[in-house]
């Protein structure tokens, strides 16, 4: 058993002193999958850091016990903390991007992992990588060891992250959000070893992710957390069917799928409060649709309900249970469903192909390609949604940043895209220049697509800036206020800087920024891969307010088919660089004719 008694962890920061982590109290046993889920800056991922004794500089652990082994490990030494990180407790981080040594090969680093817990070294510790890369199902294993990561997708890097956890066999494993880069596909052969190494190992999982329908199928119980407090807890089951607390409502009511397509989602209104605020009531009763006078001033406690399950609301104090059981009013506006859409195309595309030459070291192999994407054909009509759909490395990507002209001299493009008409390979100059304010992208990986040395009101302006000249200093502080409002962050995060923000909070940044001037055409890749239900269900309502206001359409690149059941409108289907199958939306996801769609949609989780 792993238990968590009394957490307490605070941060020293610019506003004051952060409790991250304010009394959480949880037991995993091995062979249990325990979820914690909650909103991007509830303190999710501190609780994670904090059990691994790996807390940033400012933090620190000023309360609780975690016992494993009846031994707390918080009172060990650091030195007996090496043995019990990576070999008796795993983690597997939340970013890959920034948790990979880019300096070094990826099968150097799983070796390093497996030197250090286990006796196997050399060959046998080489040929125990392989066989993990092998397990979380890289392709060409014995060709991707000797890779640097920036050779790898977003989905590649996470699986090796994932290897380089479970290479020394942890009888634990922290897993923050580690399908959140994967495919469907992958995510579901993850998942598979997840629970296969549970069976065979006894292993017990604490996950940490936004994605409900993963939750449902891995989960025997979930936490619910909010502002640095365990709000509800339950067996995997009850949570889903019956949820008490009303943030578990709503965010239940807030998932995309094709039912709710045309209208509106069950988006809560505002933000998880900053964690140096003197809370004195209930910390979700501002959002909340059922708060009552004395929610603003009573802290509620977690209060113990039958069947083990455990609640933080006043509604379920003694004397309050009528008014638990009425029914909530919905907070969501109101449903919408005109489209705008339907005319001209946009863009088309015509037989892209976009190949890279194939180096070796600094030296470039004269004459050798690699095909990324082969021939590829589409259209997005104006105010439409083009959804890309496919296993990573399938080259959706590429694709998008081929039409964004972010690989010009990087490969060898063929085939053409027309925007408006004008063809953007052929564009140059000024002509290049203008066609930049009328597309822009939204990068999968926010933390690295942000310049961490500039403030996020620096990062904002400095599109206005190259592409929005006639915006004075006073119209780009309004646009910069309004847009902070839209994607759902505080004004004052205008003048922090990237670090200070969660891994959702960042990615709203980034949507901040492809949005801010106020673009034809977004490319939107994985856009709302790090945010977590509710926020993903306010930028999903704000993309389509967009479109509905602007015009706006977007090639959407995902790997949550509920996303693209709810937001697109045509779907293409892409394997190995070529398209397998395209059409409407409704078509494609409801009747598909492609063997390999077909099993596309098939690992898809689902809420049972």
């Amino acid at each position: 058993m792993l238990h968590i008694e009394d957490l307490e962890v605070t941060l020293h920061a610019d506003a004051g002193l952060v409790k991250a982590v304010d009394g959480l109290r949880l037991s995993i046993a091995r062979g249990e999958t325990f979820a914690l889920v909650g909103e991007s800056g509830c303190g999710k991922s501190m609780t994670a850091l904090a059990l691994m004794r790996l807390l940033p500089e400012n933090g620190r652990i000023s309360g609780g016990k975690l016992e494993l082994e009846g031994e707390d490990l918080f009172a060990l030494p650091e030195a007996s903390m090496r043995s019990i990180r990576g070999g008796k407790i795993g983690m597997i981080f939340q970013e890959p991007g920034t948790s990979l040594n880019p300096v070094m090969r990826v099968g150097h680093q799983i070796v390093e992992a497996i030197a250090a817990h286990t006796p196997l070294r050399g060959a046998a510790a080489r040929a125990r990588a392989l066989e993990w890369l092998a397990k979380v199902g890289i392709a060409e294993p014995e060709r991707r060891i000797d890779d640097y990561p920036f050779r790898l997708s977003g989905g590649q890097k996470q699986r090796v992250m994932i290897a380089m956890a479970l290479a020394a066999e942890p009888n634990f494993l922290i897993a923050d959000e580690p399908t959140t880069a994967l495919d469907v596909t992958s995510q579901a052969q993850i998942l598979d070893l997840l629970k296969a190494l549970q069976k065979e190992r006894g292993l017990g999982l604490l996950l940490i992710t936004h994605d409900l329908a993963v939750v449902s199928g891995m989960a025997q119980r979930v936490a619910l957390m909010y502002a640095g407090q365990i709000i509800e807890v339950a067996s995997a089951d009850e949570f889903f069917r019956t949820p008490k607390h009303p943030y578990a409502r709503l965010l239940l009511r807030a998932l995309p799928d094709a039912a709710r397509r045309g209208e509106s989602l069950a988006a809560i209104g505002g933000t998880v409060p900053p964690l140096w605020t003197k809370f004195e009531g209930c910390r979700f009763a501002p959002r909340c649709d059922r708060a009552f006078e004395a929610c603003a001033y009573t802290p509620p406690t977690l209060l113990e309900q039958p069947a083990g399950r455990s609640v933080r609301c006043l509604l379920y104090a003694p004397g309050m249970l009528a008014v638990a059981a009425s029914e909530p009013v919905a907070m969501t506006s109101p449903p919408s469903t005109d489209r705008v859409g339907g005319g001209a195309d946009l863009l088309e595309v015509k037989n892209l192909s976009v190949r890279f030459p194939i180096r070796k070291g600094l030296l470039q192999r004269t004459g050798a390609y690699f095909d990324a994407v082969d021939s590829v054909s589409f259209r997005v009509g104006a105010g439409q949604t083009l959804a890309l759909v496919g296993e990573s490395g399938c080259g959706k990507t590429t694709t998008g940043k081929a039409i964004v002209q972010l690989l010009r001299g990087q490969a060898v493009i063929t085939g053409s895209a027309h925007l408006e008409g004008h063809d953007l390979f052929d564009l140059h100059g000024a002509a290049l220049h203008q066609a930049r304010r009328a597309i822009q992208i939204i990068f999968q990986d926010p933390f690295a697509s942000l310049d961490p040395r500039m403030r996020v009101f620096d990062v904002l302006e400095e599109g206005l800036l190259a592409l929005c000249h006639e915006m004075d200093a006073t119209a780009r502080q309004a646009t910069l206020d309004k847009l902070v409002d839209q994607v759902g962050l505080e004004r004052d995060a205008l003048h922090r800087y990237p670090h200070e923000f969660s891994g959702g909070q960042r990615q709203r940044i980034a949507i901040a920024r492809a949005l801010a001037v106020r673009p034809k055409l977004i490319v939107c890749d994985e856009p709302t891969s790090a945010l977590d239900v509710s926020v993903q269900a306010q930028i999903l309502n704000l993309l389509r307010q967009l479109q509905r206001d602007l015009g706006l359409s977007y090639l959407f690149i995902t790997h949550n088919i509920g996303v693209v059941e709810y937001i697109a409108d045509e779907v293409v289907v892409m394997r190995r660089g070529r398209v397998e199958e395209s059409g409407p939306t409704d078509r494609v996801l409801g009747q598909p004719q492609s063997a390999y769609t077909r099993t596309l949609l098939a690992a898809v989780p689902r809420l049972m």
